[in-house]
C-alpha cells in the first residue's frame, strides 16, 4: 500500500495513535481478566516483584499487531504468514499464563509456528509462478528458524523486571524505522507503538506483567519484523539487517549468552529456573527497577545508537549494492559487532562481580 510510505496520508498517523490505543484498551481489559481468573504472579525466591501482580498484559499488544497485519497488509503472503506465525507463539503463550506447560511442548510449538511461516512463503512463491528454494537455499532458512526460536526464548528470559523488555522493544523498533535501510519504516512504528500502549501498565510500577503471551510475542515480532521489512534476497536473508539487528539487541543478548556459558561452565542445569541474568543481580543489589532500566536504555541510547547511526551514514554515502561501499559497509557492520559485543561481555563480567561485591556487602549472599 502506498501510504505506507507517506506520512501525509492520515491513514499513516491514523494507525500508529489507532495501534496505541488497541494496546491500552485491551492491556486494561487484560488486569481485571487475570484478577477474575487469578493469574497473579506471586513473590518468590526467583522473582524480582515483592508484591502479587496480574499477568497477561502483553495481549494488548498481539491484538494491535494482528489487527494492523491482516487490516494494512491486505491479501499479502507475508502479512498472513506473519499473523499465522504471530498467533501461534503468543497462543502458546497465553496458555501458559493460564497454566505452566513443559519446555518441551512450548519449543515444539515455537518451531511447528516458525516454519509455517516459511511454508505460507513458499507456497505464495509457487502460486505467483517465482521459483521455489534451492536445497542449499534451505540451510539460511533453517538458521533463520532456529535465530526466532532462540529470540522467542530469548526475550522471555529477559523479562523478568517492570519495564525492561517494553523499552527494549520500542527502543529497536524506533532504531530501525528510522533507518535508511528500512522501506516503508510505518510498521514498525506501529508496533512501537503497541508496546508503548502497553508500557504505562508497567512501568515504573507495575498493574500487570506482560506474561509469556507478551514476551514470545515480542521475542517474535523483533527479529522478524526486522527481516521481513528488511527484505530477502530470494530466499537468502538480508545480512545487513542481520548485523544491524545484533548489534541493536546487543544488551540482551549478551546479558543471556555470558550467562548462558557462566551456567554451564559451572555445571548448573543451564535450561532451570534461575535469577542470574545481570538485570536480576542488579536488582538483587539494591538498584530500583526503574535504575536497572536506565542502565539497559543507557547502553542502548550511548554505545548502541551512535553505532547504528554511523552505519546508517555509511548505507547513505553511495550505492551500497556492490563495489568499494558496499565492501565498506560490509567491513564496518563486522567491525562494529565484534567491538561492542567485546565491550559487552567486558561491562558484564564486570558489571557481574560489582554486583556480587554489592549482594555479599549487604548480607544476602
Amino acid at each position: 500500500m502506498d501510504w505506507l510510505s507517506h506520512p501525509s496520508d492520515p491513514r499513516w498517523w491514523g494507525s500508529i495513535i489507532g495501534s496505541l490505543l488497541l494496546s491500552a484498551l485491551c492491556t486494561w481489559l487484560s488486569i481485571a481478566y487475570a484478577q477474575r481468573r487469578n493469574l497473579i504472579d506471586q513473590p518468590g525466591q526467583r522473582r524480582s516483584h515483592s508484591a502479587p501482580t496480574p499477568r497477561g498484559g502483553g495481549i494488548g499488544i498481539v491484538a494491535s499487531a494482528l489487527v494492523f497485519f491482516c487490516c494494512t497488509f491486505t491479501f499479502r503472503p507475508m502479512s498472513y504468514a506473519m499473523a499465522s506465525t504471530l498467533i501461534l507463539v503468543a497462543g502458546i503463550g497465553w496458555v501458559d499464563d493460564h497454566r505452566p506447560l513443559s519446555a518441551r511442548l512450548r519449543i515444539a510449538v515455537q518451531f511447528i509456528a516458525v516454519s509455517l511461516l516459511w511454508a505460507v512463503l513458499i507456497a505464495a512463491q509457487g502460486t505467483h509462478g517465482s521459483r521455489l528454494p534451492r536445497l542449499d537455499e534451505w540451510i539460511p532458512m533453517l538458521g533463520l528458524t532456529v535465530l526466532l526460536v532462540w529470540s522467542i526464548n530469548l526475550h522471555n528470559f529477559m523479562d523478568g523486571i517492570n519495564g525492561l523488555l517494553a523499552c527494549q522493544a520500542i527502543f529497536i523498533f524506533v532504531a530501525f524505522a528510522l533507518s535508511a535501510m528500512v522501506v516503508p519504516s510505518q510498521p514498525l512504528l506501529v508496533l512501537a507503538a503497541a508496546t508503548l500502549g502497553f508500557l504505562p501498565f508497567n512501568f515504573p510500577r507495575a498493574r500487570v506483567f506482560m506474561g509469556d503471551v507478551g514476551s514470545y510475542a515480542l521475542g517474535l515480532l523483533i527479529p522478524l519484523a526486522v527481516i521481513a521489512i528488511g527484505g530477502f534476497n530470494e530466499f537468502e536473508p538480508p545480512r545487513s539487517m542481520l548485523l544491524t539487528g545484533a548489534i541493536a539487541s546487543s544488551g540482551f543478548v549478551i546479558d543471556t549468552s555470558c550467562n548462558l556459558c557462566s551456567r554451564m561452565l559451572r555445571g548448573k542445569r543451564w535450561y532451570s529456573a534461575h535469577r542470574e541474568h545481570l538485570y536480576q543481580w542488579m536488582v538483587r543489589a539494591g538498584m530500583s527497577h526503574a535504575r536497572v532500566v536506565a542502565w539497559y536504555m543507557g547502553w542502548n541510547l550511548i554505545v548502541v545508537a551512535p553505532v547504528l547511526w554511523l552505519l546508517d551514514h555509511i548505507a547513505w554515502s553511495g550505492d551500497t549494492g556492490e563495489g568499494p561501499a558496499a565492501t565498506g559497509l560490509a567491513k564496518a557492520e563486522i567491525i562494529s559487532t565484534a567491538a561492542i559485543y567485546a565491550l559487552g561481555v567486558a561491562l558484564w563480567i564486570f558489571g557481574k562481580r560489582w554486583c556480587l561485591d554489592r549482594v555479599k556487602s549487604r548480607g544476602h549472599a
